[in-house]
């Protein structure tokens, strides 16, 4: 087998903590099943808030998998990213031994869109409400959006290159691109991916900004993407961590392969230009396939960005007929979010690790409380449809501009 081809970058490992579950298992079973765990906010302090639905992580104990001394230095986003990254390394039966020249081969990749709100409110409120000396040491790095990696990387010992993408939602499938990249260059092994943890009063403050935030109250009709009643997205909490490694050493230590990390594409086109956001999505499209080498037919099913806003949905089934043509129309198309919320930069993490679990089952996840679409797509409803699935396309795009698209290949190298 040629060099380039060992360097492929594989998915041996996934680990998720998500509004539908804190395991890669019961989260696949949720969203095989078209759960939709969407309910009315229940976080202390955000009561008044006129944001009243949301994905919530709620079986979830930190303390059960992480270390006190990492817990008190940490946000929330950042215990979950520890957590789940945990559950991938364990998912991908790795250890240091397993890898030469370990530590310094093995790094960490996350992506933030916000970092640690919630410890950074409560220090604030900490000064405001009784002074500086009660405030602690670690707010000046708990709130950052480089805490995850700079968490992971010393709680594990790894030493190889580390990095942080702070994007908007789409710089989720840019940290797996990075990592894909470092892969190719030569680190052995990147633990990459994205957690958020934007359910706290500051947080969600900030939030109410967004022109695209439903409002609405029910939570079944809250986040309905690509229908006549969409009205904005619902936002989640959680993520996920997937290692990613050179073919060549996950064959080497006897590693199943999962995936191939095969092209990737970005592109910018401005703040809520949804309506640009067409061409920009289609363009970053045409990038990942060229990179993948893969034909648009070749493509077996879409993990949609659905932002649940109606210029927004329409600019995105244009866009993918634009890229894959009049198999863009057939092709079956899929958002599981639409169950959990959109996690911000962890919402095309959490797609990408159903994408692989799709492609290894052969089942494509409905699209929970979508039902009447009005869009010219094949959308998966009501329940799974089986399929032979061998390449996923996953699309994603940021309130801020950011367009992004990751191609993935079943199993091992193709």
């Amino acid at each position: 087998m040629s060099e380039p081809q060992d360097r492929q970058a594989a998915i041996t490992g996934i680990g998720v903590v998500a509004p539908n579950g804190t395991t890669t298992g019961t989260f696949w079973k949720a969203t095989q099943e078209g759960l939709s765990v969407l309910d009315r906010v229940t976080r202390e302090g955000c009561e008044h808030l006129p944001l009243k639905v949301a994905g919530e992580v709620r079986a979830f104990e930190p303390a059960a998998t992480i270390e006190e001394r990492f817990l008190v230095q940490t946000d929330r986003f950042t215990h979950y990213a520890m957590a789940a990254a945990d559950f991938a390394l364990d998912d991908a039966r790795l250890a240091l031994a397993d890898i030469p020249d370990a530590p310094y081969s093995i790094g960490v990749v996350t992506a933030a869109g916000s970092g640690g709100g919630e410890f950074g409110q409560r220090e604030l409120q900490q000064l405001w409400g009784k002074g500086s000396r009660f405030v602690g040491p670690y707010q000046s790095i708990a709130w950052f959006y480089a805490a995850s990696t700079g968490q992971v990387s010393i709680r594990r010992g790894f030493k190889g290159p580390c990095s942080v993408v702070a994007s908007d939602e789409a710089g989720g499938l840019d940290a797996l691109a990075h990592a894909a990249r470092a892969v190719r260059r030569g680190t052995d092994v990147i633990v990459a991916g994205s957690t958020e943890a934007p359910l706290a009063p500051y947080s969600m403050v900030c939030q109410l900004g967004y022109d695209e935030l439903s409002r609405e109250t029910d939570p079944s009709r809250a986040y309905r993407p690509f229908t006549d009643g969409a009205c904005g997205f619902v936002p989640a909490e959680g993520g996920g961590m997937l290692v990613v490694e050179a073919a060549c050493a996950a064959r080497s230590r006897g590693a199943d392969i999962k995936a191939v990390v095969a092209g990737h594409g970005a592109t910018f086109t401005g703040a809520s230009r949804w309506d640009r956001s067409r061409e920009g999505l289609a363009q970053a499209v045409r990038q990942a396939l060229a990179e993948a080498g893969c034909a648009p037919e070749e493509v077996d099913v879409v993990f949609a960005d659905a932002l649940g806003v109606p210029e927004a949905d329409r600019a995105e089934a244009l866009a993918i007929a634009d890229a894959l043509g009049e198999h863009g129309t057939r092709v079956p198309v899929t958002a599981p979010k639409t169950g959990i919320g959109r996690g911000y930069c962890a919402a095309p993490v959490l797609d990408t690790a159903a994408a692989v679990l799709a492609m290894e089952h052969g089942l494509v996840p409905p699209t929970p409380n979508v039902f009447d679409v009005c869009h010219d797509l094949d959308l998966v409803t009501g329940s799974a449809r089986a399929a032979e699935l061998r390449t996923a396309l996953v699309l994603s795009r940021g309130l801020m501009g950011s367009n992004s698209a990751l191609v993935l290949r079943r199993g091992t190298a193709q």
